[in-house]
Protein backbone atom coordinates (compact mmCIF):
# COMPACT_ATOMS: atom_id res chain seq x y z
CA UNK A 1 0.00 0.00 0.00
CA UNK A 2 2.68 2.44 0.57
CA UNK A 3 3.93 2.22 -3.20
CA UNK A 4 0.37 3.20 -4.04
CA UNK A 5 0.28 5.85 -1.06
CA UNK A 6 3.86 7.42 -3.03
CA UNK A 7 2.07 7.17 -6.44
CA UNK A 8 -0.87 9.38 -4.87
CA UNK A 9 1.32 11.95 -3.52
CA UNK A 10 3.39 12.47 -6.96
CA UNK A 11 0.29 12.43 -9.15
CA UNK A 12 -1.53 14.90 -6.86
CA UNK A 13 1.63 16.87 -6.76
CA UNK A 14 3.07 16.77 -9.91
CA UNK A 15 -0.10 17.41 -11.19
CA UNK A 16 -1.44 20.67 -9.54
CA UNK A 17 1.68 22.18 -9.62
CA UNK A 18 1.50 21.58 -13.78
CA UNK A 19 -1.66 23.19 -14.00
CA UNK A 20 -0.69 26.27 -11.63
CA UNK A 21 2.41 26.80 -13.04
CA UNK A 22 1.99 25.99 -16.85
CA UNK A 23 -1.28 26.33 -17.39
CA UNK A 24 -2.70 29.35 -15.20
CA UNK A 25 -4.10 30.74 -18.66
CA UNK A 26 -6.75 28.21 -18.08
CA UNK A 27 -6.81 28.84 -14.15
CA UNK A 28 -7.43 32.29 -14.87
CA UNK A 29 -10.24 31.98 -17.20
CA UNK A 30 -12.07 29.26 -14.61
CA UNK A 31 -11.66 31.45 -11.73
CA UNK A 32 -13.52 34.41 -13.95
CA UNK A 33 -16.03 31.87 -15.17
CA UNK A 34 -16.92 30.91 -11.66
CA UNK A 35 -16.84 34.65 -10.91
CA UNK A 36 -13.74 34.48 -8.19
CA UNK A 37 -11.61 37.49 -7.54
CA UNK A 38 -7.86 37.77 -8.09
CA UNK A 39 -7.15 37.68 -4.51
CA UNK A 40 -8.94 34.30 -4.00
CA UNK A 41 -6.88 32.64 -7.14
CA UNK A 42 -3.76 34.20 -5.70
CA UNK A 43 -4.62 32.19 -2.54
CA UNK A 44 -5.63 29.13 -3.67
CA UNK A 45 -2.88 28.89 -5.85
CA UNK A 46 -0.16 29.88 -3.84
CA UNK A 47 -1.85 27.11 -0.72
CA UNK A 48 -2.01 24.86 -3.73
CA UNK A 49 1.80 24.60 -4.66
CA UNK A 50 2.51 24.87 -0.72
CA UNK A 51 0.40 21.62 -0.20
CA UNK A 52 2.05 20.05 -3.58
CA UNK A 53 5.64 20.83 -2.17
CA UNK A 54 4.40 19.40 1.70
CA UNK A 55 2.66 16.00 -0.53
CA UNK A 56 5.94 15.64 -2.19
CA UNK A 57 7.88 15.99 1.41
CA UNK A 58 5.80 13.44 2.44
CA UNK A 59 7.40 10.68 0.46
CA UNK A 60 10.41 11.00 3.26
CA UNK A 61 8.59 12.28 6.63
CA UNK A 62 5.51 10.71 6.38
CA UNK A 63 3.61 12.91 9.48
CA UNK A 64 3.70 15.85 6.33
CA UNK A 65 0.76 14.13 4.32
CA UNK A 66 -2.47 13.72 6.45
CA UNK A 67 -3.02 17.30 6.59
CA UNK A 68 -1.71 18.44 3.54
CA UNK A 69 -4.18 15.45 1.44
CA UNK A 70 -6.96 16.59 4.05
CA UNK A 71 -6.66 20.75 2.77
CA UNK A 72 -6.25 19.70 -0.74
CA UNK A 73 -9.16 17.17 -0.74
CA UNK A 74 -10.94 20.25 0.41
CA UNK A 75 -10.10 22.57 -2.44
CA UNK A 76 -11.24 20.18 -5.05
CA UNK A 77 -14.45 19.96 -3.59
CA UNK A 78 -14.73 23.15 -3.53
CA UNK A 79 -13.73 23.29 -7.37
CA UNK A 80 -16.23 20.05 -7.80
CA UNK A 81 -18.84 22.79 -5.60
CA UNK A 82 -18.14 25.75 -8.44
CA UNK A 83 -18.45 23.19 -11.34
CA UNK A 84 -22.01 22.52 -10.66
CA UNK A 85 -22.93 26.04 -9.52
CA UNK A 86 -21.97 27.00 -13.23
CA UNK A 87 -23.35 23.75 -14.39
CA UNK A 88 -19.57 22.72 -16.24
CA UNK A 89 -20.48 19.59 -18.43
CA UNK A 90 -19.03 16.62 -16.20
CA UNK A 91 -16.18 16.37 -18.61
CA UNK A 92 -14.82 19.47 -16.50
CA UNK A 93 -15.64 17.65 -13.25
CA UNK A 94 -13.16 14.87 -14.04
CA UNK A 95 -10.00 16.42 -12.95
CA UNK A 96 -10.90 17.37 -9.41
CA UNK A 97 -12.98 14.66 -8.83
CA UNK A 98 -10.42 12.39 -9.72
CA UNK A 99 -8.02 14.51 -7.23
CA UNK A 100 -10.77 14.77 -4.91
CA UNK A 101 -10.58 10.57 -4.54
CA UNK A 102 -6.85 10.52 -4.77
CA UNK A 103 -6.63 13.03 -2.00
CA UNK A 104 -9.22 10.53 -0.08
CA UNK A 105 -7.48 7.81 -0.47
CA UNK A 106 -4.11 9.09 0.28
CA UNK A 107 -5.74 10.37 3.72
CA UNK A 108 -6.91 7.19 4.67
CA UNK A 109 -3.49 5.59 3.90
CA UNK A 110 -1.62 7.67 5.64
CA UNK A 111 -3.77 7.39 8.87
CA UNK A 112 -3.79 3.68 8.43
CA UNK A 113 -7.16 3.35 8.04
CA UNK A 114 -7.13 1.63 4.97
Amino acid sequence: MKNYLILAQIIIATSVAYVWIFRYDVIIKEFKEFGLSDLTRTFVGASKVSLATLLIAGIWYSSLITIPAIIMGLFMLAAQYYHFKVKNPFIKHLPSLIFLILCIFTTLVSMDII
